[in-house]
């Protein structure tokens, strides 16, 4: 009786754990929908602030402004990595710190100095750990995604850039296209290099040209600040999407090991109880046959 009733207590303990990861996936599920949702609001606005970009750079030196400067050698990069503040979301984590640690390596292997910034308690807590010197920790602020993040972020890398102390500028994050395809990016963010856009923005505004006032150097000076900021509250949005359909996919498949641990209990206690009745019955018939010979 004391092996059925082990069987009756890991029951019970799965079927728990099965209420928190359906729970933990409705609340990664209503959660993936808001900011997906501010996701799919921002693309549009950061599509056309490429474009004009795009537009009023052409034909413009590049030496108007430190931001779009190319180095003629690089001698040191920064990385910006972007992961979650909590766990419990699969490998997403781990692919992001991966490709953070496969950059730093090339980074290594062709002489540069790298200057690490980790944002999200998930990286910081992995390089600490492993007493990686990180230049800086911002852990616990990827809960609220919002743009004053994106502007302290950007931060991060620029002043480094103006300062001179590294001549790139990287950003390795998330980026969300669907429930299936969530690949980890690496993105040069500084010196800016604007591209015209492609897809579908480009066959609908990419022939204009814009008449400005003031001139286009002037406006374009303005704007290379701003579109950093763009790039990057575009990059943390996309892995905060990343990081709630990750966590809800592990969520149902966690729901789904659990139903099936609780069948295979179930099969195994149903066994165990049909051999502990058999063996009564057993004893019960051999007594009376004793009793009926004796």
């Amino acid at each position: 009786m004391a092996a059925l009733r082990d069987i009756q207590n890991k029951i019970a303990a799965v079927k728990k754990t099965r209420q928190i990861t359906r729970a933990m996936n409705m609340v990664a599920a209503a959660r993936l929908r808001q900011v997906q949702e501010k996701t799919e609001r921002f693309k549009p606005y950061a599509a056309k602030f490429a474009e004009v970009l795009a537009s009023l750079s052409q034909g413009i030196d590049p030496e108007i402004h430190p931001l779009l400067a190319v180095p003629e050698q690089v001698d040191k990069v920064g990385m910006i990595l972007l992961t979650a503040d909590r766990g419990l979301c699969g490998s997403f984590n781990m692919n992001l710190i991966n490709k953070g640690q496969k950059f730093l390596q090339e980074q290594a292997a062709l002489g540069h100095e790298a200057q690490a910034h980790v944002v999200g308690r998930k990286g910081c807590d992995y390089f600490r750990r492993r007493k990686t010197e990180i230049t800086t920790q911002m852990p616990g602020v990827m809960n609220v995604i919002d743009f004053d993040l994106a502007v302290s972020v950007a931060r991060l890398g620029l002043n480094a850039f103006l300062a001179g102390e590294v001549q790139e500028v990287y950003i390795i994050y998330s980026d969300f296209r669907s429930m299936a395809s969530m690949p980890t990016v690496v993105e040069r963010l500084l010196p800016i290099q604007p591209e015209p856009v492609e897809g579908e923005e480009a066959e609908a505004g990419g022939g204009l040209e814009y008449i400005t006032e003031p001139s286009a150097e002037e406006i374009l000076v303005d704007l290379l600040p701003r579109y950093l900021n763009v790039r990057v509250y575009s990059a943390l949005l996309n892995t905060a999407t990343s990081e709630q359909a990750s966590r809800m996919t592990a969520m149902d498949n966690a729901t789904k090991n659990c139903k099936e641990m609780i069948e295979n209990l179930t099969l195994v206690y149903n066994k165990a109880r049909q051999a502990a009745i058999t063996a009564e019955l057993m004893d019960i018939v051999g007594g009376a046959e004793a009793l009926s010979q004796g």
